[in-house]
């Protein structure tokens, strides 16, 4: 199938593109195109209005500063997993965007892209919701933002308003204590993950944890915050099979996985098990490292 007749705007500045999409009955955003495209194919989106935001330079840049590094919304997902900036300091995002589908995909797919189409099974949501990050979206009344707590709101579907544009992705900064790790099952290289867990955590000097946070893709209609299943970890400084155990279990206790024909609600809870334990280990084992 092709798209439904559509108006298509070439926006030269954030300001330009809020207007078109403010002035749009329907309007939809173009960035890499990975998500929006097939749907527009498939006329499962029926835009009246496509904004094409890859000519905005602005959205293309990132930094570090004030304890945080930032992204702009256009910054590339193959950028995320190779360039030094998020190495450095988002490890998590680098580790998620090097799982998105192939090379082609992620040399065109959008850190901000994969966030405002919020498929449950995407990796960089849950990231977010495990590091606390927050976007930032611009509208008709101006600019806001956004904690990961309180973006995604249903399979798809955000708390962006109809007329704002993501601008930029904003999260803590890595520091030396820190350890992150994202883990996942597919069933073939490239397809969506079936589940994923996304870890961050930090120990301090003495090597206790001090901080614990977890999220998970695949596990429900939005990215799950599992944060309150590893909480006990704060204040311990050791990592043994009985605690690793008890964190599992509670996991399994808090999720409530879809069934589909990828697999059974009690598969996905089991994988969110396995796979938190291999996270665990694997952020506790950085973060000693990173001491």
């Amino acid at each position: 199938m092709k798209p439904g007749r559509f108006e298509y705007v070439a926006a030269r500045s954030v300001a330009e593109a809020v207007d078109a999409l403010g002035a749009a009955e329907a309007g939809s955003v173009l960035a890499g195109g990975q998500s929006l495209v097939p749907l527009l194919n498939l006329r499962l989106a029926r835009p009246d209005v496509i904004v094409d935001v890859n000519r905005i330079p602005e959205l293309e840049a990132a930094g570090r500063g004030n304890g945080a590094a930032r992204f702009g919304a256009l910054y590339r997902q193959r950028w995320l997993e190779s360039l030094s900036v998020p190495a450095e300091s988002a490890p998590l995002l680098a580790e998620a965007a090097a799982l998105i589908g192939h090379v082609p995909i992620r040399n065109r797919g959008t850190i901000g892209g994969s966030l405002a189409h919020a498929d449950p099974a995407s990796e960089l949501p849950a990231a977010l919701v495990a590091l606390e990050g927050e976007v930032t979206v611009e509208g008709p009344a101006g600019a806001r933002r956004i904690p990961a707590s309180e973006l995604f709101v249903g399979p798809l579907t955000t708390s962006i308003e109809p007329g704002e544009l993501l601008t930029a992705v904003e999260v803590p900064a890595h520091v030396e204590g820190d350890g992150a790790a994202f883990v996942e099952f597919a069933r073939r290289h490239g397809d969506f993950a079936v589940a994923g867990v996304a870890v961050a955590l930090h120990r301090d000097a003495g090597g206790a944890c001090t901080r614990a946070r977890a999220a998970g893709c695949g596990l429900g209609p939005t990215p799950v915050d599992l944060s309150g299943a590893v909480a006990g970890l704060v204040g311990q400084s050791g990592l043994d099979d009985d605690r690793l155990r008890e964190l599992a279990a509670a996991v399994a206790a808090g999720v409530d996985p879809p069934d589909d024909v990828h697999g059974s609600s009690d598969y996905r809870r089991e994988l969110a098990q396995v796979l938190l334990v291999r996270g665990l280990r694997t952020a506790w084992a950085r973060a000693e490292r990173g001491r």
